[in-house]
């Protein structure tokens, strides 16, 4: 019998290729001090920042000086804030930050992309000023064109998408430029108020263990990813964070981590999204012999649905949505969940090294002096020398110690669905519920906590229950920051109200002094 030819399988269609992608650019710093000179003169035609216009808190002295505005975080949501402050004319702003310099937010830690997941055509730290837009950033340095700069990176046109580093320093570039100063090495440490409520009394912890306590009337919480919570470590029956033999193999997704250290050893990552990818991949490029990444999802998420939610419609409107219709929105883009960029999946599966298994979720996690086994469904176990959680950041009031004192009486969004909503959808539950100038609510309004609470201003992840994502997300930054500064202006002018009474009253600046229809104020008649 004649054999017969095998039947042809068909082949999987070839993939796209990636775009170039790297971390950072060269620095053409000539070409950046034109676009500084610029800029600031662009500030300058704007009249940006105007006059100063806040009266004094009237328990102010020299002595015992009172801020308008303290900014806990300078990172990209800190800054942005504070620089919306400086174009509403609210001067007396204070900026710090825990971190050194450059090391404010993720970008220089432990963000472990290659670029932004955001277009590269997004802004939002600028506020609209032209000159101060990564674009311009960018294009001063290497063109606007398709083809390679001098310093050897692609001009604007030919950019995929915005280095990580890249942007950290743009950040850092724009705070320059605007001259607005940031401390670093400075934490908020605890917040309380006076009897009245009427301000805030906050210590701040210096770099050499120097406490400090400030007066201020309004407080921005701009703590970054994690400032509503804490990274969200998972639960295992043979796991304890304070325990040493952890401390070396198990990690969070937000650690610092030696991946240099790791050559030759098996890694497991638990997570589908970007986070554990990137951590996956950093492990691949560091030389380990094995990175597997476990999902308990049958396949990864294949639809970023907050990209329907970044629109300037949604992402002003978002607010003035009922309570039902939020609660809606933001529980179904959770439940989605985000996918993982396809750049970050492919440089993953770049290496032969890399394993995904699906469908796949931990029972439980035991390091030993020698590495960390893995429990999986059905009794089976993996070895691994270290692993990661890729797992996120959790939303929990109740893990941030700076607001302790408070956060009993924090309203939360559990308190404005039912019983058996907040049971199903646990952490959108504990998102705070804002007001609409991002201040914090308390959950009972006659209790004596609740003046203190309504200046401090939660401008981070923690924000989107009530905002939408206008204050961790770029496409939303720039309105998130003008609304938050709009807000603090509203409340500084209404609370001395009748002081600017007094002072619309006082004001007696002739205007036709110089023509001769000039009536002499009565009193010099």
């Amino acid at each position: 019998m004649a054999s017969q030819d095998p039947v042809p399988t068909p082949a999987e269609p070839a993939l796209p290729a990636v775009p170039l992608q790297f971390v950072a650019s060269p620095r053409h710093t000539e070409a950046l001090d034109r676009l500084t000179a610029q800029a600031r003169a662009d500030l300058e035609r704007i009249n940006v920042p105007p006059p100063a216009w806040v009266l004094p808190a009237e328990s102010s002295t020299p002595e015992s000086p009172v801020l308008d505005v303290l900014v806990a975080g300078a990172g990209m949501c800190g800054q942005t804030a504070a620089f919306a402050l400086r174009r509403e004319g609210v001067t007396d702003v204070r900026v710090i930050d825990r971190a050194a310099r450059g090391e404010e937010g993720p970008w220089g830690t432990y963000a472990r992309m290659l670029t932004l997941r955001s277009p590269k055509h997004i802004g939002g730290p600028e506020l609209g000023v032209p000159s101060l837009s990564f674009r311009a950033w960018y294009e001063a340095q290497h063109g606007e064109g398709a083809v390679l700069s001098g310093l050897g990176a692609p001009g604007w046109q030919a950019l995929h998408k915005i280095g990580r580093v890249d942007w950290r320093d743009y950040l850092l570039w724009v705070r320059d430029t605007v001259g607005l100063p940031v401390e670093n090495g400075v934490a908020l440490n605890s917040v309380s108020h006076s009897d009245d409520g009427q301000l805030l009394h906050i210590t701040l912890e210096h770099a050499d263990g120097r406490r400090e306590t400030v007066r201020a009337r309004q407080l921005v919480l701009a703590l970054g990813r994690d400032g509503s919570g804490a990274p969200r470590w998972p639960d295992f029956p043979s796991l304890r964070r304070d325990d040493p033999l952890a401390a070396a193999r198990v990690f969070h997704s937000a650690d610092p981590i030696d991946f240099q250290g790791w050559e030759g050893c098996r890694i497991g990552v638990l997570g589908a999204g970007a986070s554990a990818f990137d951590n996956a991949a950093c492990a691949l490029e560091a030389g380990a012999a094995n990175v597997t990444l476990f999902a308990r999802r049958a396949h990864l998420p294949q639809v970023n649905k907050s990209k329907a939610a970044s629109n300037h419609g949604f992402l002003r409107g978002f607010e003035g949505l009922d309570d039902a219709r939020k609660w809606r929105v933001y529980t179904y883009i959770f439940d989605e969940q985000v996918p993982p960029p396809w750049e970050t999946v492919r440089r993953c599966d770049a290496h032969d090294a890399f394993e995904l298994r699906l469908g796949t979720p931990w029972v439980d996690v035991a390091p030993d002096e020698d590495g960390v086994t893995v429990t999986l469904p059905n009794g089976g176990m993996e070895r691994f020398d270290a692993v990661i959680f890729g797992t996120g950041f959790d939303v929990d009031l109740l893990d941030r110690p700076e607001i302790a004192a408070y956060t009993a009486q924090i309203d939360t969004w559990a308190h404005h669905v039912s019983a058996t909503e907040a049971e199903r959808h646990p952490e959108p539950a504990r998102f705070p519920y804002l007001g609409a100038g991002f201040e914090m609510r308390s959950a009972d309004a006659a209790h004596p906590q609740a003046a203190a609470l309504a200046r401090m201003r939660l401008f981070n992840w923690g924000a989107t229950m009530s905002h939408g994502a206008l204050a961790g997300d770029i496409p939303g930054l720039a309105i998130g920051a003008a609304r938050l500064a709009q807000g603090i202006a509203r409340d500084l002018f209404v609370e001395d109200a009748d002081r600017h009474w007094d002072r619309l009253q006082a004001h007696d600046e002739p205007e036709l002094i110089a023509t001769r229809w000039y009536v002499p104020p009565a009193s010099d008649a």
